[in-house]
């Protein structure tokens, strides 16, 4: 027996990958043209708002003159206001209760589509997306002569079913109707995104899901209760959560309103608020601190979301 060892062929090694260095390094240079934009975009506008809430910041400032640092002043100002707190208040109240009604009319919209045959539900569908994507200021045009108080459809057709007193009333004149106009003109501006989204999370449950529901018995609110909620639970907190952002920042729809009945101060929200103590008044310090409370506002309605994005796996 020969004690030769066999020469064994040459093991063939894999191609090596990049290195993870050079990927990092890589996917850092992509992501130089996205970062920078943001940071010009949004980062300069709140590092400068954050630095003006800490100055007395008015008409001379914009003129040349030096502000002054003043520290929390802004802030104390604003918390021991009356009116901010009332307004806050008003602000919370309004965007809580239209953002419910905006999401049961969404939602409930977007389960008839699924029963809607294909044709009826992409027609709804592309009028949706027509009155989503009409710009703000038209809607607020129809609106404001919808409820015009002397050629408004509304009120010749209110005052057609027999509600007489109802012919010439002005809806802007008072809050709670002022409210009500505003509200309505939210909720129709937001829904059919709503409808969207809820659409496109219902449609992707497993049909043998919803029919082992229906063999077993189980009524529509059932169904809904017990499958299709907790299946869609996700999106329904996601577009719950930016619903109440957009209906708390909301600016432009009660800005243009009160052009109409003058009661602005009856009527204001955080977003027009903001705008009369600042661009109005001239007080750019107490408006930046105004600002920076709503946004401390919106991060602790949106904290609880944020911390679940932080614990899912990269």
């Amino acid at each position: 027996m020969s004690l030769a060892l066999r020469r064994r062929p040459p093991v063939r090694r894999a191609a090596v990958p990049l290195s993870s260095r050079s990927d990092r390094r890589l996917a850092l240079l992509l992501l130089v043209p996205a970062t920078a934009t943001v940071l010009l975009a949004l980062g300069y506008p709140l590092v400068r708002q954050l630095g003006m809430s800490f100055q007395r910041f008015g008409l001379e400032q914009q003129f040349g003159r030096p502000p002054e640092f003043v520290g929390l002043a802004n802030y104390q100002a604003m918390l021991t206001d009356p009116t901010f707190w009332a307004v806050l208040g008003r602000s919370v109240g309004f965007c809580l209760l239209v953002a419910a009604i905006t999401m049961a009319v969404g939602t409930a919209g977007a389960l008839l589509l699924t029963a809607c045959s294909r044709p009826v539900a992409v027609a709804v569908q592309v009028v949706m997306l027509l009155a989503w994507a009409m710009p703000v200021l038209s809607s607020l045009q129809v609106f404001q002569w919808m409820f015009d108080s002397r050629s408004g459809v509304v009120d010749h057709a209110l005052a057609a079913l027999g509600f007489d007193q109802m012919l010439g009333f002005n809806w802007f004149a008072q809050p709670s109707t002022f409210f009500a106009v505003a509200g309505l003109l939210v909720t129709w501006m937001s829904v059919p995104l709503v409808v969207f989204m809820v659409y496109a999370a219902v449609t992707q449950i497993d049909t043998s899901v919803l029919e082992a529901a229906a063999l077993d018995g189980a009524g529509p609110a059932q169904t809904f209760r017990h499958v299709v909620a907790p299946s869609i639970a996700p999106v329904l907190a996601l577009v719950t959560l930016l619903q109440i952002i957009w209906d708390l920042r909301v600016f432009t729809q009660f800005h243009v309103l009160q052009s109409n009945g003058g009661i602005t101060e009856q009527t204001n929200v955080l977003g027009t608020f903001i705008y009369q103590v600042g661009l109005a008044g001239g007080d750019y310090g107490s408006a930046s601190a105004a600002a920076m409370l709503l946004l401390l506002l919106t991060l602790l309605i949106a904290a609880r979301y944020i911390a679940l994005l932080l614990k899912e796996p990269a």
